[in-house]
């Protein structure tokens, strides 16, 4: 099952400047814009190294340029090796929350080992990217988030009940704090508490195959060459009250004749079809998941529709090789229920963003509709945490866009050194 470690963090010093304006958020969200607004902000913010960009080669100068902010004290590392407590407080839907995880190096297997699990695919260009990075550098500069089933809640709430190491609130105004857990006696109760458990990804499965690309690599150099064997890691209990899944939302582009009223006849065979206004959207799914119905919201700029699954058995005649918690999700309803069946969008197509592209904004959605872009919007219900196990535990995975954990974990709380 999963091992964990500590490690020695290495973590911006004092000299580097204020934490809030060294720290960013996962570098597949930040616009060119933004990135030199960071660096405006203070030249030493970690996306030069987590997105570096300036120089003919920007990943060998992202490599010379940690070296030096470790150098000359930019950079310093932690002297006893920890387990890290990493808390976000954040507000969503008018609630304030909090999430907290335990920041420790995994030891990386196989997914066929079936210890780490994923459960979305992966695109192979952001894995080409991550490796180049990592053989230029050496170093995890942010955390793949994983959820795990084992009561560690008191051993977390012990650290916090400390100073934080870090106290930073960023753009968005989420609070991101860090606490470190060097006794021995707590770091072996948290290894014993971590026997027999299985991590499931819930967000970096491109950077976890990178990790096992960039171990091979290093095995490939040197077979006795061991450093690149963890990965550094972001872990949640599942159980935790903040956890938050928010949908992806399915907008359609491009499609030769389409036509809404045409699509939501062809649907009425297998679903409910339920015409609504707009500003009923949102009450209209609330109310489907909390009654455990597959339903999506379409919208094309004139109809409205609630669209609810009649029978669970059109999924085992369309999905009949996949496990009933695979064949459930709404994304697979969707997908294989309505887009590829009665839209001719099939697997392929959907991989190349052909006819289908994504955003996690219902407002950003109505509103690509609204002003033409797109010609309809399907609006989600988000993916249970339940559903995710569920699938990873098959040994499956869910479609690109099944999920989206939020808040993100903030980039350049600690660095994990693969040496």
């Amino acid at each position: 099952m999963a091992t964990i470690y500590p490690f020695r963090a290495w973590r911006f010093s004092e000299n580097a400047g204020d934490p809030a304006a060294l720290l960013c958020p996962p570098y597949d969200i930040i616009s060119d814009e933004e990135r030199r607004a960071f660096l405006a902000r203070n030249p030493h913010n970690i996306i030069r190294l987590e997105l570096p960009r300036e120089g003919e080669n920007p990943y060998a100068l992202a490599g010379e340029t940690v070296k030096d902010w470790c150098q000359n004290g930019i950079l310093s590392r932690d002297k006893d090796a920890a387990f890290y407590v990493y808390d976000i407080t954040f507000t969503v839907g008018g609630d304030t929350k909090n999430v907290t995880g335990l920041l420790a190096a995994v030891e990386l297997s196989p997914f066929s080992a079936g210890v780490v699990l994923p459960h979305e695919e992966t695109l192979s260009k952001a894995k080409e990217d991550r490796l180049n990075l990592m053989k230029a550098t050496g170093f995890n500069f942010s955390d793949i988030y994983s959820l795990y089933q084992a009561d560690t809640a008191d051993i977390l709430a012990a650290a916090m009940a400390d100073e934080p190491l870090t106290d930073a609130i960023d753009g968005d105004g989420l609070r991101h704090r860090l606490w470190a857990i060097t006794d021995a006696d707590t770091i072996a109760e948290i290894e014993r508490r971590f026997d027999g458990v299985k991590l499931y990804i819930a967000d970096g499965h491109h950077r976890y195959e990178t990790a096992l690309n960039y171990q091979a690599y290093r095995r490939s150099l040197n077979p006795d060459d061991h450093g690149a064997d963890r990965v550094m890691m972001m872990l949640v209990d599942m159980a935790h009250p903040g956890l938050v899944v928010f949908p992806t939302h399915r907008l359609l582009r491009d499609l030769p004749n389409f036509d809404g009223d045409k699509l939501l006849a062809a649907c009425k065979a297998d679903f409910d079809v339920k015409r609504l206004p707009l500003s009923d959207a949102q009450t209209a799914l609330d109310a489907a998941y909390a009654a455990g119905q597959k339903a999506f919201v379409f919208y094309d700029g004139v109809t409205t529709a609630l669209l609810t699954l009649k029978d669970a058995a059109l999924m085992d005649k369309l999905l009949p090789d996949q496990s009933p918690v695979s064949r459930m999700l709404d994304v697979n309803v969707l997908h294989t229920g309505i887009l590829e069946r009665l839209l001719g969008i099939d697997k392929a197509n959907m991989a190349q963003q052909i006819n289908l592209t994504y955003t996690r904004s219902a407002d950003e959605a109505i509103a690509g509709v609204n002003d033409g872009t797109y010609q309809a919007a399907i609006l989600l219900n988000p993916t249970r945490v339940s559903e995710i196990q569920g699938v990873a535990a098959a040994g499956e995975k869910m479609p690109q866009k099944s999920t989206y954990f939020y808040p993100k974990l903030i980039t350049g709380l600690t660095l994990n050194q693969l040496d």
